[in-house]
C-alpha cells in the first residue's frame, strides 16, 4: 500500500511550481512527478540533485520531504521553520514566536506582520537584486501556505488570502525580470486565485496588468493591449494599478504606430496621477507616484518618436538619480537613460545619445527583462554606423553576461 508524500508536494507548491513546470526542471515526465507525490515511487539516486535544486532545499531536507505521510516523524514545533531554513533566519523566528502567542492559530499580528512585510519587499524593489528579493519573496509565500491549514476566522482566512496574493504577484515581477517565464505564469495564476478567492480585484487587476508588460517586451503589442484594458476594466476607480495599467496601454499602442490614442492614454495618466496623493519615503512598487508617470511618460513618447521625450527623461534623471554614482540609480534612472538615447538619436544629436545609453548600460541596473530596451539602442547605433558602435555592443554584451541585476 502506498501513501502520499503531502509535504513534498506542499513543497513544489511553495516554489510556485505545477506538476508540469517541475518535472521539466528535473528533466522527467510529469506522470513520474505524480507517482513519486503519491509514494509510488521513489526519485532514482542521481535525479535528487536536481530536485533539491529545483525546491531549494538541502540533500538531508529532500530526503525529509520524500518520506511517505504515513511514516513521517512528529514535526517539533519548530519544524516548518527547520525545512525551510537551516540557518534559523531571525525574521521567521520572530514570525511564529508571533503567531503562537496570538488568540488564534493565524492572529491578527501575524497577519500584520506579513503584510508590512510584503510593503517592505515593494519597497525594496526598484533597488534591489531582483535573485536576492526572490528568495525572499519564496520564504514568505511558503510560510503564508504553510498557514492555509490552520485555523481562523472568515475574516483572518481573506486577509491571509490577500497577503498571499501579493507575495505571489511580487514573485511573478521578479521571475519577469529574470526572464523565468513558466514560474511567473505560476505564480501569477496563483496570484489571481487567491484575489478572486478573497474578493480582491485590485490584486487581480495588477495580475493582468503585469502579464501586460511581460508580454509588450515579446512583442506582443495587440495582447499588451488586450491585457492592459482587461487590468483597466478590473481596477477600482483612481487606484494605483487603474493608472499603471493606462500607462501600459500607451505604451501598447505607441509600439503599434497608434499616435492619437497614445497620446489619449498619456493624457488619462497624468490626469489620474495628479490626483493621488503623492506617498512619503520610499518608493512602492504596486503604489503610483508621480515620479512614475513621468517615466512612463518618458518611455512612450520615446517609442512613439515624440522628441519631448527627452524633457521627461531628464526631468526623472534630475530627480532620482544620485549624483554621479550610476551603480546607486535606481532602475528607473537606467531606464530613463534609455528614454534619453532614444530622444536624443531621433534629434541626431550622436555623442549624447551614445553617452546617455553607456552610462545606462553600464549602470548595472538594468534587469534582463529590459534588455532588449538596451539592445534596441545598440541596433540603432549600429545600423548609423556610429564610431561608439563597438564600444556600446561590447558593454551590452557584458550586460548579457552579469548573473544578477540591482
Amino acid at each position: 500500500m502506498t501513501s502520499r508524500r503531502r509535504r513534498f508536494a506542499e513543497r513544489r507548491k511553495a516554489c510556485g511550481l505545477n506538476q508540469e513546470e517541475f518535472a521539466e526542471s528535473v528533466g522527467v515526465d510529469r506522470s513520474t512527478v505524480q507517482r513519486w507525490e503519491n509514494g509510488k515511487n521513489d526519485p532514482q539516486p542521481w535525479q535528487r540533485p536536481k530536485i533539491a535544486k529545483a525546491l531549494a532545499v538541502t540533500a538531508n531536507e529532500l530526503d525529509a520531504l520524500l518520506v511517505p505521510d504515513a511514516y513521517a516523524p512528529p514535526q517539533s514545533p519548530n519544524g516548518w521553520l527547520a525545512a525551510t531554513s537551516p540557518n534559523s533566519d531571525d525574521e521567521f523566528d520572530a514570525l511564529e514566536l508571533a503567531r503562537r502567542v496570538s488568540a488564534s492559530d493565524v492572529g491578527k499580528e501575524t497577519l500584520s506582520r506579513l503584510e508590512n512585510s510584503f510593503d517592505e519587499l515593494a519597497m525594496k524593489y526598484p533597488v534591489s537584486p531582483p535573485q536576492e528579493l526572490l528568495e525572499r519573496v519564496r520564504k514568505y509565500s511558503a510560510y503564508v501556505s504553510h498557514l492555509m491549514d490552520a485555523r481562523m476566522t472568515l475574516a483572518e482566512q481573506r486577509r491571509l488570502y490577500r497577503v498571499g496574493g501579493w507575495f505571489q504577484l511580487l514573485g511573478a515581477t521578479l521571475h519577469i525580470d529574470l526572464n523565468q517565464e513558466h514560474a511567473a505564469t505560476a505564480r501569477l495564476q496563483t496570484a489571481a486565485s487567491l484575489a478572486q478567492h478573497a474578493e480582491h480585484p485590485e490584486i487581480e487587476a495588477w495580475c493582468y496588468e503585469t502579464d501586460a508588460w511581460r508580454v509588450l517586451t515579446d512583442g506582443e503589442y495587440v495582447r499588451a493591449l488586450e491585457l492592459s484594458k482587461i487590468a483597466q476594466d478590473l481596477a477600482p476607480v483612481g487606484s494605483s494599478v487603474a493608472i499603471q495599467a493606462t500607462a501600459q496601454e500607451g505604451r501598447a499602442r505607441a509600439r503599434l504606430g497608434e499616435g492619437p490614442e497614445t497620446y489619449a492614454a498619456i493624457d488619462r495618466v497624468q490626469r489620474m496621477s495628479a490626483a493621488l496623493v503623492p506617498r512619503k519615503g520610499t518608493e512602492h512598487h504596486y503604489q503610483y507616484d508621480p515620479g512614475k508617470a513621468l517615466a512612463y511618460t518618458a518611455t512612450t513618447l520615446a517609442w512613439v518618436g515624440d522628441p519631448a521625450a527627452e524633457t521627461y527623461a531628464r526631468e526623472v534623471i534630475a530627480r532620482l538619480a544620485p549624483a554621479d554614482d550610476i551603480e546607486k540609480w535606481p532602475r528607473r534612472v537606467a531606464s530613463a537613460n534609455i528614454d534619453l538615447s532614444l530622444a536624443l538619436l531621433g534629434g541626431d544629436r550622436l555623442d549624447e545619445a551614445c553617452n546617455a545609453a553607456q552610462r545606462a548600460i553600464l549602470s548595472g541596473r538594468i534587469v534582463p527583462s529590459n534588455h532588449w530596451r538596451a539592445l534596441e539602442v545598440v541596433k540603432t547605433v549600429e545600423a548609423r554606423q556610429l564610431p561608439e558602435a563597438a564600444d556600446l555592443r561590447e558593454a551590452y554584451q557584458g550586460l548579457k553576461a552579469l548573473p544578477s541585476v540591482g
